[in-house]
């Protein structure tokens, strides 16, 4: 005999069931909300991290919680089941579990939000990547709705759409709900109602068309919208392991409303619903989701961190020698230094196993680094933009370093160079050059820098700046590109909707310049924290998967060559 959503049958007794299996359903399901719990609150504390400022935890976590309360509802299901009205499951399962798959879902899809958005770094330029122009004084609702929509990031654009697609399913759940008499005698559609005992009813109400907007919700994000991501992530390979996250997450949920209908309709699932109820499918495909989205990050995490202490050992170990075979030290977070007469070829085969703790090294140097943000800076700008999900970082410098050549601004080299000492020459330190173009325009090119690439408002991707130096850099800029995103954003309140269309040549010419006074705090070296601050980061986290990546593709090579 058919059993319902809780597994009741007809022959169900209206009782508790606090049996063995009903105990173990208990304790299990406690000791996994204790032990998700914790790996989230781990993974909140660490998310600072670059592997996890661009997973967009709010939005997973959100779905994660409301779909771990109902995996928890579900789980001990078997024990008060029999005494929980069917009303309360139809609204759970109804409303519920879909917003929380929904946002859980929507939050999958911003891998592929940030591998493709990721792109636009992976080549050098010198042009801002957003260009602020003034809209005209009347625009029509539509244009107004697309410039709304278009100043939205993608968190906000994924809530909207979530809202918007939860808003049509739960009207379609509350009309099913008013015209179904399973739940209500008094009105609804005649032929619905059903009869019989409590226990009859309760398992007549626990299936029936009442409960297909749920199934076609889960069906929709499990069968529709996960295969589009499988599909469309075939060709990102990304150093994170958020394609496998987010690979597993898609397959988890493919069984769970199929297998739920099965254990629903098939009367050869009977002896299985007695001990397994019909929606512990679903919590098997959450529980996957949940070990995908919080514990491999956390796996990711150490691994990174492991890789970056890694990495501070070898570069210690190759400083330490460098003091005792009488070179000069050098400090890792040294900004200004100079790669030696050798070249970079030569340097790549002169170098061991240092990234996996071996005892070559000068690879991993900010020598090293520096020479390849200098002379060949393309493959690891690609490296990050399309495998490690960081090319802000190199953008940035490379922003950076393309201003100060625009306005002629030459940085000193450090003192005590290490290359100095290794190549047995010290080289004059070059005088600082003249700026040859007006400090306005100086300021100007250095606040399309700070609305790309720091600002918290204006940035897709911010680099990860201490708070000390965002600061310092917000008290300079951030009340200019205020002035400037405002200006965007104007409009003639008075006639708002009224058609002005505008071609690309109008928007070339109505490009907002700065026109307010530049602050004393700005001058050459405005970017000289920040610099110091990502070329470390690049050092311990992107450097070495670069490394890696390097010598794994020249070991296939050689390979393939033999």
């Amino acid at each position: 005999m058919m059993g319902s959503e809780l597994g009741m049958t007809p022959d169900s007794k209206p009782e508790a069931r606090v049996d063995g299996l009903g105990i173990f359903y208990i304790v299990f399901a406690t000791v996994w909300t204790f032990t998700l719990m914790a790996g989230m609150a781990y993974l909140w504390m660490k998310r600072k991290e670059q592997i996890l400022r661009i997973r967009g935890l709010p939005i997973s976590f959100a779905g994660i919680l409301l779909m771990h309360v109902y995996w928890v509802c579900v789980t001990t299901g078997y024990v008060y089941g029999p005494l929980m009205p069917e009303e309360a499951e139809y609204w759970i399962m109804g409303i519920w579990l879909p917003l929380g798959v929904a946002l859980f879902h929507a939050s999958n899809t911003r891998f592929l939000y940030v591998a493709n958005a990721q792109k636009k770094y992976a080549k050098r330029t010198t042009e801002p990547y957003r260009i602020f122009t003034r809209r005209p004084g009347r625009i029509s609702l539509r244009e107004a709705v697309k410039v709304w929509w278009q100043q939205l990031d993608y968190s906000n654009k994924t809530l909207a759409t979530v809202g918007v697609g939860m808003s049509v399913h739960v009207s379609l759940t509350i009309f099913m709900f008013l015209m179904s008499r399973k739940f209500h005698d008094s009105f609804g559609i005649n032929g619905t109602e059903v009869t019989g005992t409590p226990m009859e009813r309760a398992a007549a109400q626990g299936r029936g068309w009442e409960w297909w907007p749920s199934i076609f919700w889960q069906l929709f994000w499990a069968w529709l919208v996960a295969p589009v991501i499988l599909f469309r992530s075939r060709n990102v390979h990304d150093t994170q392991g958020w394609r496998l996250q987010t690979i597993g997450c898609c397959i988890s949920g493919l069984h769970a409303a199929p297998m739920w209908l099965v254990a629903l309709y098939a009367p050869g699932m009977a002896p299985v619903n007695k001990f397994f109820i019909p929606p512990m499918w679903i919590a098997v495909s959450i529980m996957f989701l949940e070990i995908f989205t919080v514990f491999i990050p956390i796996w990711e995490v150490r691994t990174a961190r492991s890789l970056t202490q890694e990495t501070l050992e070898s570069i210690a170990r190759w400083e330490s020698r460098q003091r005792f075979g009488g070179g000069g030290a050098k400090d890792v977070k040294s900004l200004h230094s100079e790669m030696s007469g050798t070249t970079w070829a030569t340097r790549m085969s002169r170098a061991t196993s240092s990234v996996g703790g071996g005892s070559g090294g000068s690879i991993l140097t900010m020598d090293a680094l520096e020479h390849t943000l200098e002379k060949n800076p393309e493959p690891l700008q690609e490296f990050s933009a399309l495998k490690d999900f960081s090319g802000e970082n190199v953008a940035f410098l490379m922003r950076v370093r393309d201003w100060k050549s625009e306005h002629s601004i030459s940085v000193p080299r450090s003192l005590g160079s290490a290359s100095s000492a290794m190549s047995g020459s010290e080289d004059e330190k070059p005088p600082i050059s003249p700026t040859k173009t007006s400090s306005r325009e100086m300021f100007e090119s250095a606040l399309h820098i700070y609305l790309d690439f720091i600002s918290a408002s204006c940035a897709e991707f911010q680099i990860n700046l201490s708070s000390q130096d965002f600061r310092a850099l917000e008290a300079i800029f951030e009340d200019a590109a205020r002035m400037v995103v405002n200006e965007e954003s104007t409009y003639d309140a008075a006639t708002p909707f009224a058609d002005a269309p505008r071609t690309a040549a109008d928007n070339a010419a109505a490009a907002i310049r700065y026109a307010g006074p530049v602050p004393d705090a700005f001058n050459e070296s405005v970017f000289a924290d920040a610099e110091i601050s990502i070329k470390y980061l690049i050092l311990t986290n992107t450097w070495p998967k670069y490394i890696r990546q390097r010598r794994s593709f020249d070991a296939t090579s050689t390979a393939e060559t033999v």
